[in-house]
C-alpha cells in the first residue's frame, strides 16, 4: 500500500501535549574505526555547519530561544539542506562544499554515540525539567507506597495495575522524558498464529525469533535492532528493569527479553516480538501487555481470518485509549478475497475511529526458514525506512505515544485510588467490628455488676457465712462499753477472694464472647475471613486471665483506700461507733456489685445498703460508688484495649495504608499535570 502520512488527530479538551524543545545535540563520541577515532576530522551535514556558524558564544550556547519548541528541529531536518546550495555559491561565500543529501545522511548515521547508538539527551529548560522530574518522582513514590493487603474483590486487579504503572514509569516514561530522540521501540503484537515472529524474521533478514505450528510459539519477547543501536537497548534506561539476554539463550527467564541485531533493520528503530495477546498461557498475556506499555509505536498483526476477533479489538481499544501510534499488518490474505476483506476491515476501523491508521497487507504465501518472501513486506520495509530516516516524524510518534501515556494516567491513577479507598473503608469497617464487640462486652459487664447476678455461687455462700457468723456486726465497734470481739480474718479473706473470682469470671466470659463475635463478624466480610481470622484471635490472649486477676485485685485495693480517705462517718455516728476499714470496704463491694442500687427489694440487699447509708450518709455513699464504678470501668476498658490492639496489629500487618495515601496519589497526579 502507498505510504500516507498519518492524519493529525485533534486533541480532546482533556488531553495535553508535551513539547520537547529543540536543543543542541551532545557531541557524539567517536566509534572505534571511524575517521574521528583515527584522527581524521569528521564531516558534518550542512545543517550542522550552519548551526556552528550561527552558534552564540560559549556562555550563551545552552540557552533556548523563545519558540524553539514550535520552530526548532531537534534532528536537524527542519531547515533546507545546505547540500542544495550551488557549489559555486558555496565557494564564493567561503563555505566548504557540502556532500549530497544522501551522503550527509550516511555520514550522520555513522556518527554514533559512545554506546553505539544515535542517542542524545535533550534537556528540557531547567525549570520545566525540574518540575517534570520532581512530579514523576513524587508520582512514582505515591504509587509504590500503595498496598492492597485485604483480599477483597478487585484487590488482585489493583495490584496488577500498580505493578504495570510502576513498570511503565520506570521502563518507559522516565527514559523517554530524558532521552526523547533515542531509538524508537516498535512492539509487534497480535493474536496467536498471526505470524508476528515470521514478520520480524523477514524484516531482520534472518531467523531471530522462533516460528512454528506449536501454539503459543513465542513465550519470551525478542528485540531486534540495528547493530549501531544494540548498546542502547542492552544498557540504556528504556526497559532497564527487564533482564536482557543475548541471542537465543536457553536460560532466558520468562520476565526478560532476548536481544538480537541485524544490519537489515534501519537505524533508529527496533522491533520487539511479543507473546500472543490471546495465548492459552495467562503469563503470556501479562508479558505482552507489559511490553506494549514500553512501546513508542504499536505494530498490530492480525490475519484475514482473525481480524474481527474480540482479543484483537481489545488490543485496538487499548491503543486508542492510550492514544498510542499504531500501524496494522493484515497477514495471510487470499489474493481473490483481498478487496472484500480490506473493505470490510476498513469499515470496522472507520466505525471504531481508527480509519486513519496505516495498514499493510501480506498475502497468503509460503514461509521458508521462518521468513516470508521479501516482496511481501516491500511496502512495510519502505515505511519503516522512511520512519527511521525522518527524525521529525519519528520524534512526533514518540511524543504522541508519551502524551497518550500521560493522558491515560488521568483515568488509571484515580481508578487505583478508588481501589485503595475501598481497602481503607473495609479496614474502618473491620475496626468498627472490633469496637462494637468490645463495647458490647463492657455493657454486659456493667449490667452484670448492677443486676445482682454477680453475687451467686461461692460469692453468695461466703457472704452469707460472713454475715451470719456475726463478723458483719463486729465490723462496727462501740466507742463506749468496751471492746468488741475481733472479726475472723479467714472469713473476711475468703469473702474478698470469692468476690474477686466472681468479678474475674464475668470479665473473662465477656472477653471470650467479644473475641468470638469479632471472629464471626470478620468471617462474614468478603475476602477477609481466611486471611485475618486466626485461631489466636478466636480467643482472649494467653495472659488475659492473669492480667484480669491483677486488675481486679488492684481495684479492690483502690476501694479500700477510697473508703479510708473518703468514707468518713457522719458526726452523729462517729461519736458512738468506729468501724474496720477493710471489712467496711468489702461490705461496700458486696453492696455495689452484688445488689447494685439501694432500692433493691430483695431482703438480702437491704442490709449492706442500709448499713453503709447509715454509717456514711447517702451523699458520701453516692460519691464513693460513682468513683468506684468509674475506676472499675476504666480498668476493664484498659484490659479490653490491650485485647483490641491484637486486632489492630492484624490489620496493620495486612499492609493497608492510611487514609491519606489516596489523597497523596491524587495530589501527585495533579502535580504531574501541572508540570506538563
Amino acid at each position: 500500500m502507498t505510504d500516507q502520512p498519518p492524519a493529525e488527530r485533534p486533541e480532546s479538551p482533556e488531553e495535553r501535549t508535551i513539547a520537547f524543545p529543540a536543543v543542541r545535540d551532545a557531541e557524539p563520541a567517536p566509534v572505534a574505526g571511524s575517521p574521528a577515532a583515527d584522527g581524521a576530522p569528521a564531516q558534518a551535514t550542512g545543517a550542522d555547519d550552519r548551526e556552528a556558524a550561527e552558534a552564540p558564544p560559549a556562555g550563551e550556547r545552552d540557552a533556548v530561544p523563545p519558540g524553539a519548541e514550535d520552530g526548532g528541529d531537534a534532528a536537524g531536518t527542519g531547515t533546507p539542506d545546505a547540500a542544495e546550495q550551488p557549489a559555486a555559491e558555496a565557494e564564493d561565500s567561503g563555505a566548504t562544499p557540502q556532500p549530497e543529501a544522501g551522503e550527509a545522511r550516511e555520514q550522520d548515521a555513522g556518527q554514533t554515540g559512545a554506546d553505539g547508538a544515535r542517542v542524545r539527551e535533550e534537556a528540557l529548560p531547567s525549570e520545566v525539567s525540574a518540575a517534570l522530574t520532581n512530579a514523576l518522582a513524587e508520582l512514582r513514590a505515591a504509587v509504590q507506597a500503595l498496598h492492597f493487603g485485604l483480599d477483597m474483590p478487585g484487590a488482585e486487579e489493583a495490584r496488577k495495575a500498580q505493578a504495570a504503572l510502576l513498570a511503565q514509569i520506570d521502563n518507559y516514561v522516565i527514559p523517554r522524558v530524558r532521552y526523547s530522540t533515542a531509538p524508537a521501540l516498535i512492539v509487534v503484537a497480535g493474536s496467536t498464529g498471526a505470524g508476528k515472529s515470521t514478520l520480524v524474521n523477514t524484516i531482520a533478514g534472518k531467523r531471530v525469533a522462533v516460528t512454528g505450528v506449536r501454539r503459543p510459539t513465542t513465550s519470551i519477547p525478542v528485540l531486534v535492532c540495528h547493530p549501531d543501536d544494540h548498546d542502547w537497548y542492552a544498557r540504556g534506561e528504556l526497559l532497564s528493569g527487564v533482564p536482557k539476554y543475548e541471542g537465543q539463550q536457553a536460560d532466558a527467564g520468562p520476565d526478560g527479553i532476548i536481544l538480537a541485531s541485524s544490519d537489515q533493520l534501519p537505524r533508529g528503530i527496533a522491533l520487539l516480538d511479543t507473546p500472543d495477546i490471546d495465548s492459552v498461557v495467562e503469563q503470556n498475556h501479562e508479558i505482552a501487555h507489559r511490553m506494549l506499555d514500553a512501546a513508542d509505536l504499536w505494530m498490530f498483526v492480525t490475519t484475514a481470518a482473525r481480524y474481527a476477533d474480540a482479543p484483537s479489538w481489545g488490543l485496538l481499544r487499548r491503543a486508542k485509549e492510550r492514544n498510542a501510534r499504531l500501524i496494522i499488518v493484515v497477514s495471510r490474505v487470499p489474493a481473490k478475497s483481498r478487496d472484500v476483506i480490506l473493505k470490510h476491515y476498513g469499515r470496522m476501523l472507520d466505525e471504531y475511529g481508527l480509519g486513519d491508521v496505516e495498514r499493510f497487507v501480506i498475502h497468503e504465501t509460503t514461509v521458508r526458514d521462518g521468513r516470508l518472501a521479501d516482496e511481501e513486506i516491500a511496502d512495510l520495509r519502505a515505511w519503516l525506512s522512511e520512519f527511521s530516516a525522518d527524525d521529525r516524524r519519528r520524534e512526533a510518534a514518540v511524543k504522541a505515544t508519551l502524551n497518550g501515556v500521560f493522558n491515560s494516567f488521568k483515568s488509571r491513577l484515580p481508578a487505583l485510588a478508588r481501589h485503595l479507598e475501598a481497602q481503607v473503608a473495609l479496614r474502618a469497617d473491620l475496626r468498627a467490628d472490633v469496637d462494637a464487640a468490645y463495647m458490647g462486652a463492657i455493657a454486659e459487664i456493667d449490667e452484670a455488676t448492677r443486676n445482682g447476678s454477680l453475687l451467686q455461687g461461692e460469692a453468695l455462700a461466703r457472704w452469707q457465712d460472713f454475715a451470719g457468723s456475726g463478723d458483719l456486726m463486729r465490723t462496727i465497734q462501740l466507742r463506749r462499753g468496751g471492746k468488741g470481739r475481733q472479726r475472723s480474718p479467714e472469713r473476711l479473706q475468703a469473702l474478698r477472694s470469692a468476690m474477686a473470682k466472681a468479678l474475674e469470671a464475668v470479665i473473662l466470659s465477656a472477653a471470650q464472647r467479644a473475641t468470638e463475635e469479632v471472629a464471626q463478624r470478620w468471617g462474614q466480610r468478603a475476602g477477609v475471613g481466611d486471611r485475618l481470622v486466626t485461631p489466636a484471635l478466636g480467643r482472649p490472649a494467653d495472659d488475659f486471665a492473669e492480667r484480669t486477676s491483677a486488675s481486679v485485685a488492684a481495684w479492690q485495693d483502690y476501694v479500700t483506700e477510697l473508703m479510708r480517705t473518703e468514707g468518713v462517718a457522719k458526726r452523729s455516728v462517729a461519736k458512738i461507733v468506729s468501724f474496720d476499714i477493710d471489712s467496711l470496704a468489702l461490705i461496700f463491694m458486696v453492696g455495689l456489685l452484688g445488689y447494685g442500687t439501694s432500692d433493691v427489694a430483695d431482703g438480702k440487699g437491704a442490709l449492706p445498703q442500709r448499713l453503709l447509708r447509715r454509717l456514711l450518709g447517702a451523699e458520701s455513699l453516692r460519691n464513693i460508688s460513682a468513683k468506684a464504678r468509674s475506676d472499675l470501668r476504666a480498668r476493664i476498658r484498659l484490659l479490653f484495649d490491650e485485647e483490641m490492639l491484637r486486632y489492630v496489629d492484624a490489620l496493620d500487618s495486612a499492609g493497608i495504608p492510611d487514609e491519606a495515601a489516596a489523597t497523596r496519589l491524587y495530589q501527585a497526579t495533579y502535580n504531574l499535570e501541572a508540570a506538563r
